[in-house]
């Protein structure tokens, strides 16, 4: 429901004739059995042509929502109000996006502007090749001819880098990695050459070498097919790569807006200016500090404390299916980890990170090699026998929302593990000490009777965390636990954990592919590339001098929160790719 009743197509006026398009005072509000939501609250900005805009908050902030709005992507129960205007792609009239018939909208869509979801798994339809739903857009807008079809399908994967497009365009989704699924998605945005390009969130679950690439892509779309782009992310390595102007927003506002130098050498607003304070930096070391505000240090030089895990030709191998050869996901690795030691694991996806972590905390048999875990081999281990020790162990998961049970609430989740080992006898039982694992972890006691979805995704992690903590074990594995979450919700996360395991004094495992963050926390590196460790020393060592030129890629990959600094390190990767 629109309450704009301007004509929805007009001649272009000049004070849009150096912008492709206008948000004008545009408000949107979704209608829940609670009443009334509203999402974004009278905000205005403006996408100039052939520019990258980046708009940047935390989740909840209205960022989605916008770009939703620009092409009118709303669900039914959405009402806005305001303007958008978007200049065609051969400038001869301007179209008041909110106004338009459905007719008209069917038009715009694709060929005035295109958007690229975050999840390329829900766009793909898993049962069509990706020739025929890249074909399908084409189709949709009057294109008929097989031939040309073809053609111009192959032409558009071929520019965006799908390698021997000519036989993977019969391909299905299932059949391409994560990254080239999103350059996939993005071939289909871009195949009707529109002049606005909506990018929601687009290289957040990907590795820092691949999200280069598709950085370099979107680039590409301004800098070769002409188009504007309007980015939506959380992370500000993106903004500082990428973007020519940014959109600052919070709770549904625009609370600052300016060009991307401006905005991180000169930021005007204390929310931008905290935004930016929470980033990850390359050698940054997160010290936590106690209400007095002195720095909180661990009693014990971990080097001198007992080995808690010890890896000697560690082998994990997937047998093969249906005549496929086997699969070494974990070749001959060697490592150790000490009590009170947090060891970093690094690598991109498929490297065999979340497998070594899985063998540790027995989810996952070994093949071959030795495996000690806090005393015990697992190399042929008996369930039966490990049972005691897994009371010793706490697994934090990359995505709290699909490990907790949905039907349980807060309490009965974080309650389970000490269900399971017989250390209490009813949820109601352990009522008291759950409610302290909360506190613990800086969450109210009144969230015991809340269900999963009722948290939001930093207040879900943290009760991730007071689970895997219930047992008081004494080795962590936490798997990519912060990959999802806003700069703002992922610094309280780290504190927190980098607060307790100073406390505590547990051993951890630290898997992710974020070398910001893992140089924050880690006393040691491991890199990993496919199955093998390339690299592994003290953290510092490995950010400030590494030896391996695949670790000098996964560093030259990582978008800095710096404009200038960037392009000097987007420069550095191109020159490490010509050297491969």
């Amino acid at each position: 429901m629109n309450q704009n009743t301007d004509d929805s197509r007009t001649s272009i006026s000049n004070h849009t004739s150096n912008n492709l398009a206008q948000i004008k005072n545009l408000s949107v509000s979704f209608m829940t059995d609670a009443g009334s939501i509203r999402a974004i609250d009278n905000i205005s900005f403006t996408i100039p042509k052939k520019t990258v805009v980046g708009v940047v908050g935390e989740s909840g902030s209205g960022k989605s929502v916008t770009a939703r709005s620009i092409i009118k992507l709303l669900p039914e129960t959405a009402t806005t109000a305001g303007a958008i205007y978007l200049t065609s792609r051969d400038g001869s009239q301007e179209l008041e996006v909110l106004s338009l018939k459905l007719e008209d909208l069917q038009h715009m869509r694709g060929q005035e502007a295109a958007m690229v979801f975050q999840e390329p798994n829900a766009v793909l339809n898993p049962v069509y090749t990706i020739g025929w739903q890249i074909e399908e857009g084409l189709r949709a807008h009057g294109m008929s001819d097989k031939h040309e079809l073809r053609a111009k399908t192959i032409d558009i994967l071929e520019k965006v880098g799908i390698p021997d497009a000519k036989t993977r365009v019969d391909y299905y989704p299932h059949q391409f990695s994560g990254g080239q699924k999103q350059r996939i998605v993005i071939a289909m945005a871009l195949v009707l050459n529109p002049g606005l390009i909506l990018a929601d969130e687009p290289t957040t679950a990907l590795d820092v070498t691949v999200q280069a690439e598709i950085l370099d892509l979107l680039r590409l779309a301004r800098d070769e097919f002409d188009a504007s782009v309007l980015i939506i992310t959380h992370n500000m390595g993106v903004i500082a790569d990428i973007t020519d102007q940014v959109v600052v927003m919070y709770r549904g506002h625009v609370v600052e807006q300016g060009d991307v130098e401006q905005i991180f050498y000169h930021p005007q607003e204390e929310y931008t200016k905290r935004l930016l304070a929470a980033v990850p930096r390359i050698g940054q070391k997160l010290v936590v500090r106690n209400d007095s505000g002195v720095a909180i240090e661990r009693k014990a030089d971990w080097r001198t404390q007992p080995i808690a895990v010890e890896a000697k030709g560690l082998t994990v191998t997937y047998p093969g299916h249906l005549l496929q050869p086997d699969f070494v996901a974990v070749k001959n690795v060697d490592f150790e980890i000490h009590q009170s030691e947090v060891l970093g694991l690094v690598g991109e996806s498929g490297s065999g990170k979340s497998t070594t972590g899985r063998a540790i905390a027995g989810l996952q048999r070994i093949s071959d090699g030795s495996l000690k875990v806090l005393g015990s081999e697992m190399n042929g281990f008996k369930e039966r026998e490990f049972k005691p020790k897994r009371a010793d162990i706490g697994f934090v998961f990359q995505d709290p929302g699909s490990s907790f049970n949905p039907l349980m609430t807060i309490a009965e989740n974080v309650a389970e593990p000490l269900l399971v080992h017989k250390k209490y006898s009813s949820v109601a039982d352990a009522s008291d000490y759950v409610g302290d694992l909360l506190e613990m972890v800086q969450l109210p006691r009144t969230y015991m009777n809340r269900f999963p979805h009722e948290l939001s995704g930093g207040q879900r992690q943290r009760a991730s965390l007071a689970r895997a903590l219930a047992l008081k074990p004494s080795l962590i594995i936490a798997d990519e636990p912060t990959s999802a979450l806003d700069v703002s919700v992922q610094a309280k996360v780290l504190q927190l954990f980098k607060r307790l395991q100073v406390e505590i004094g547990f051993a951890c495992l630290f898997i992710t592919h974020d070398l910001a963050v893992v140089d924050m926390l880690a006393d040691r590196i491991m890199v990993m590339h496919k199955g093998s460790i390339v690299e592994h020393g003290e953290a510092g060592q490995i950010m400030q001098n590494p030896q391996n030129p695949y670790t000098r890629k996964l560093l030259a990959s990582l978008p800095v929160p710096d404009p200038r600094e960037q392009r000097k390190h987007r420069e550095q990767l191109h020159e490490l790719l010509k050297q491969e």
